[in-house]
């Protein structure tokens, strides 16, 4: 059967007499056409799956490459600024030398309750106690903590406060509590906590 009478034998046949079991029996020129569209059906389901995986593939070297890009840039600003760190790094180091040199060391906790004492007496306190707690040790310092109870006028308790600023210690103020002194009115009692801290040195045992 020549090409001719395959094309006519195709034009006379009734779709609904073919036997889907029985793909052999079809005619050829059928057979080829179904053969050359499932060809090209496998082709374009091959060839999007593979551009799809590539477009994976392309996504994650981009985001890798944006990756690197920002560690580039990252450590170029750091190279570029390495003396100004340098510096940076020195002028940190002589604050904290200098705030170091604020915190007493512990022969230098009395010479404070002197201090605390003579501030007192300079701002027109009558100070009734002063006693030194139990220190308190902390990750990288230690805690002094120091009960004070003192009479004064309102305004006298003010500039004492404001005088305890002026210390060459780091002092701070907790715990405030003021009463009227019933025995000296309209004199005030007052209790404060004061702590002031020294830096823990390796071998401290608390």
């Amino acid at each position: 059967m020549n090409l001719s009478e395959q094309i006519q034998a195709l034009n006379e046949l009734d779709l609904a007499d073919l036997d889907m079991e029985n793909i052999g029996s079809w005619p050829l020129v059928l057979k080829g056409i179904v053969l050359t569209l499932l060809y090209v059906v496998i082709l374009v389901a091959g060839f999007y799956l593979h551009v799809d995986d590539l477009n994976i593939q392309l996504r994650g070297v981009e985001q890798e490459e944006q990756t690197l890009r920002q560690d580039f840039e990252k450590k170029a600003f750091e190279a570029a600024n390495l003396d100004a760190y340098k510096a940076q790094l020195v002028e940190m180091e002589q604050r904290f030398g200098a705030l170091v040199a604020q915190l007493p060391s512990e022969t230098a906790a009395p010479g404070l309750l002197e201090d605390i004492t003579d501030k007192g007496e300079l701002n027109g306190l009558s100070i009734q106690r002063i006693d030194s707690l139990d220190e308190q040790a902390r990750t990288f310092y230690v805690e002094l903590p120091i009960a004070i109870k003192a009479v004064g006028f309102y305004h006298d308790l003010g500039a004492f406060i404001s005088g305890m600023a002026g210390l060459p210690r780091i002092v701070t103020l907790h715990d405030f509590e003021i009463a009227i002194d019933n025995d000296a009115a309209p004199m005030l009692e007052m209790s404060i906590l004061a702590k002031t801290y020294r830096y823990r040195e390796g071998d401290d045992g608390l």
